[in-house]
């Protein structure tokens, strides 16, 4: 008969860091300009809050220091910083929050080409940045294995518009249809479509 081996007391088990990165994304979400300054490069998670007027039709957990802000989105990275800054902020071909916030925004008249994928145009890259840094705000958890916590964190939170890791009750057919219009608005060898 074997014993199990026991785990040093400083060593915290996944279920103790998905409660800490909880903690850390539920606090006061900070303004963009901030956050950028204040990211390190370290791995962790990290979620954007948005006030309920942005999206009226989508739920979203409200922040429980600013209950004026509700969640959006959950993701991870290996860079925080990296992540937020180069892609997320700057690039659609590389972020699916930015592509399925042009989605839902397809009313503002975002306009799109092809590359290898479907991406905004650059003066449209450029105003989405800049909507982003009216609209919404963010929080995060430094974690040394952030892929360990993401699904974790997702089934409790329920971000509306995550996909992936999603329990099914909580998809929303919303963030689905602009996912799928967004994807389907360039095609190769097209000229940049408005909606």
């Amino acid at each position: 008969m074997t014993t199990p081996e026991r785990r040093p007391d400083d060593i915290p088990t996944d279920e103790d860091r998905v409660d800490r990165a909880l903690r850390l994304l539920c606090g006061v979400p900070v303004e963009l300009g901030v956050a950028v300054k204040r990211l390190s490069r370290g791995s962790g998670v990290y979620a954007w809050w948005a006030a309920p007027s942005v999206f009226p039709d989508l739920p979203g957990l409200p922040n429980e220091h600013v209950p004026s802000l509700r969640l959006l989105y959950l993701g991870r990275a290996t860079s925080l910083r990296g992540r937020i800054l180069r892609n997320h902020l700057r690039r659609s071909g590389s972020s699916t929050l930015r592509r399925t916030l042009a989605g839902l925004l397809v009313t503002e008249g975002y306009r799109t080409t092809w590359t290898d994928r479907v991406v905004l145009v650059p003066e449209d890259e450029t105003r989405l940045t800049a909507w982003m840094h009216t609209h919404l705000r963010l929080t995060w958890a430094e974690d040394a294995e952030p892929a360990t916590i993401e699904a974790a964190l997702v089934r409790r939170m329920h971000p509306p518009l995550n996909v992936h890791g999603v329990d099914p009750d909580h998809l929303q057919a919303t963030v689905l249809a602009a996912k799928n219009s967004y994807n389907a608005s360039s095609r190769p060898d097209e000229a940049p479509r408005t909606p």
